[in-house]
């Protein structure tokens, strides 16, 4: 930390977790609650508190921080970039810029013609998908003006996505939402063909659905998606955001299939903030013009340096076929647990169930045991630690979570 953030943060430095939690609570809105603890260091897979306490990091920011913490190659290449050009507005491009677009479109296996635009994060990659629906736009006399998303769909919290969202209590405050917008039961192929007409826009739809509790859809659902929207002429969207990116031991949880916008955020930065929409073939990449969309910060040389070194460990040391592995082997251990009933996911995306609701209360006695996990639900965790965490370090949570498990029992009942 260099001298003049050490004048600032050298009197917060000094205080307790507890005392720095009120000091956020004096000082900053609300919109998370207080959070769980005050973290002040990171390495690898571990991080540190306020009060020295080590945890490992089994959620890595939320699917963000692939490659763990403080990676030497991605804080080299940060520094590195932003010493020699920082911020330069999008009346200008850069080297890292058009190197990463070609990458993403390399590694999607997009077709001639498909492009990239660049955002600062997976909310706001959604809105630019919204917007480019929105230009499906039918003709007048056959408009297209409906939008179909799945039930228990998270797309984020601005308008836009959040019109796509599907739980009612973060839409309500903010209503009315941008409108259209229709709601069908998730994984059902025949509710899909049901819903999708000549008045459709476009399908949103997450190929692994991580906030509604890692829930994944039987095999042949996305394609059927591929099949109906091309059919209908309406757009085909793929929320990857916390899915893309190596998460689910491929580049892509919908690999195979073809869609014609694809969203991606969290994992790509390797913890640095960056979003991308990739929009596939010339008809779609068509249908948003100059001057209809813009970001001032996206795609800046620093972000999109960070996403290219990002990208370059996934591939150099091999983590697409060791996260494949690596969570095999864990589903498998979590599956053998006597109070999980259920196992979801792939790769380092991770749902398991429990059989009783005390998974907010494991997540407690987790970190109170130094791990750091997440319940989306009463009955469910989910993982999602870094790309690079290795099987020792997950067998330490495996062997620590009967006794979690006993212990959130015993609180709920107290």
């Amino acid at each position: 930390m260099n001298e003049i953030i050490e004048q600032e943060t050298g009197a917060l430095n000094a205080l307790a977790g507890s005392e720095l939690l009120a000091r956020y609570n004096h000082s900053l809105l609300g919109v998370f609650g207080t959070p769980q603890r005050v973290l002040v260091r990171g390495a690898g897979c571990h991080v540190w508190d306020a009060d020295g306490k080590e945890y490992l990091d089994l959620l890595s920011g939320i699917a963000v921080n692939a490659l763990g913490h403080a990676h030497p190659l991605v804080t080299s290449v940060i520094s590195s970039q932003l010493a020699t050009l920082g911020h330069i507005s999008n009346f200008f491009t850069s080297p890292t810029q058009i190197a990463l677009a070609e990458k993403l479109l390399e590694i999607s296996q997009a077709p001639e013609g498909s492009k990239v635009f660049f955002t600062n994060s997976g909310t706001e990659a959604n809105e630019a998908a919204f917007k480019l629906a929105r230009r499906n736009a039918g003709t007048p006399q056959a408009p297209r003006t409906k939008i179909i998303a799945l039930e228990q769909a998270f797309h984020g919290r601005t308008m836009g996505a959040l019109a796509l969202t599907w739980k009612q209590a973060y839409r309500e405050p903010f209503e009315p939402l941008p409108g259209g917008v229709e709601w069908i039961p998730a994984g059902d192929i025949e509710a899909l063909r049901a819903a999708v007409d000549e008045n459709t826009a476009a399908v949103f739809i997450e190929p692994i659905q991580g906030e509604a509790g890692v829930i994944e859809f039987a095999p042949g659902y996305l394609q059927a998606a591929r099949t109906i929207t091309a059919e209908a002429g309406a757009l085909l969207v793929f929320d990857e955001v916390q899915t893309g990116i190596g998460r689910t031991g491929e580049w892509f949880a919908s690999a195979g299939v073809t869609p014609d916008a694809m969203t991606l955020a969290k994992g790509l930065g390797g913890g640095f903030p960056i979003g991308a929409m990739i929009v596939f073939g010339t008809q779609a990449t068509g249908l948003l013009t100059p001057g209809q969309h813009g970001t001032t910060f996206g795609g800046n040389p620093v972000a999109t340096a960070a996403a290219l070194a990002t990208l370059h460990v996934i591939e150099t040391q091999g983590l697409l076929a060791q996260v494949t592995s690596v969570g095999e082997q864990l589903r498998t251990k979590f599956a053998a647990l006597d109070f999980v009933t259920a196992v979801r996911g792939r790769g380092l995306l991770i749902g398991l169930d429990l059989d009783a609701a005390v998974a907010p209360a494991v997540v407690s006695a987790a970190l109170d045991a130094g791990f750091i996990v997440n319940a989306p639900g009463p009955h469910t965790l989910r993982l999602a630690p870094p790309l690079i965490i290795t099987t020792e370090q997950l067998d330490t949570f495996v062997a620590a979570l009967p006794a979690l498990y006993a212990a959130a029992v015993a609180a709920t009942k107290e």
